[in-house]
């Protein structure tokens, strides 16, 4: 059966960031995710993840400005230090929530800088990556993005990620598989994740066309979920998707693949 993670950055919205962790809790999800952890002392995230029993399975390395619309530095000339620094940073935040991989998103390309700089970048700070975050014990994962969300996302489909696997050389490089972007970019889910099954290190889902819940939109994903356990993928689904509502009014989806959830009772006399 698999293990599903609450995406903090997109689930539980109507309640404030460190009370999401709670709210995750009690829908019954132990594993969480979520975009950034950089914003938050680590100490603080890691009591929250302590006092709801939650493993923190997955953030992302510093992406730029995210405000201004950057999504991802590590295709980017000229920005090598910012990166290499980033990588720093989050080691630092990974080690202290006991979260053995991080996600690096490769950005979207420069008006007028060549493909072939860009992809050369992109290979050196992921080989500096890869090594620093194996010396940490964490795992560094790459993920394709679609580009009709992101127009001009550097790294879209899974074929670009095999050949950065394989241009890197690392045991320490794997693909983080969004069922969402790969939906919009190229279909063939099963048959893509069967093939590139060892290569794999975590799984995102959502449906499309509206990003929502799973079952909400074109993907069959109860095929898809009972691929998963055919196939003996053994890593966490993390729920990253846009609530069509509330987000724990939403989750009819997953009952079939958890127990019954452990909300607890309200205080007595709490309106």
């Amino acid at each position: 059966m698999p293990k599903f993670a609450a995406n903090l950055t997109m689930l539980y919205t109507e309640h404030d960031f460190l009370d999401r962790f709670a709210a995750a809790a009690a829908d019954g999800f132990t594993g969480v995710e979520y975009l950034f952890p950089y914003a938050h002392p680590a100490d603080t995230l890691a009591e929250h993840l302590r006092r709801h029993g939650l493993t923190q399975v997955l953030h992302n390395l510093p992406a730029g400005d995210w405000d201004a619309g950057e999504r991802g530095i590590a295709c980017l000339p000229g920005r090598t230090g910012e990166f290499q620094d980033g990588v720093a940073k989050a080691i630092a935040y990974a080690t202290a929530l006991g979260c053995p991989q991080v996600n690096c998103l490769a950005g979207k390309a420069p008006a007028g800088v060549p493909a072939e700089r860009l992809e050369q970048t992109l290979v050196d700070n992921l080989t500096f990556a890869a090594r620093a975050l194996k010396d940490a014990g964490i795992r560094l994962l790459v993920e394709p993005i679609n580009t009709r969300d992101i127009p001009g996302f550097h790294l879209s489909t899974t074929a670009h990620a095999e050949r950065l696997l394989e241009a890197v050389g690392s045991d320490n490089l794997f693909i983080q598989y969004d069922v969402y972007h790969m939906q919009i970019m190229e279909g063939d889910l099963t048959p893509t994740i069967q093939r590139l099954l060892p290569k794999i290190a975590h799984v995102q889902v959502a449906d499309t066309p509206g990003r929502n819940e799973p079952g909400t939109g074109e993907i069959n994903y109860g095929y898809l979920f009972a691929a998963l356990d055919r196939l003996g993928y053994g890593g966490w689904v993390g729920c990253e998707y846009k609530p069509a509502g509330r987000t724990s009014d939403g989750l009819g989806w997953l009952a079939p693949y958890r127990t019954a959830p452990t909300r607890a009772p309200e205080p007595a006399g709490t309106p």
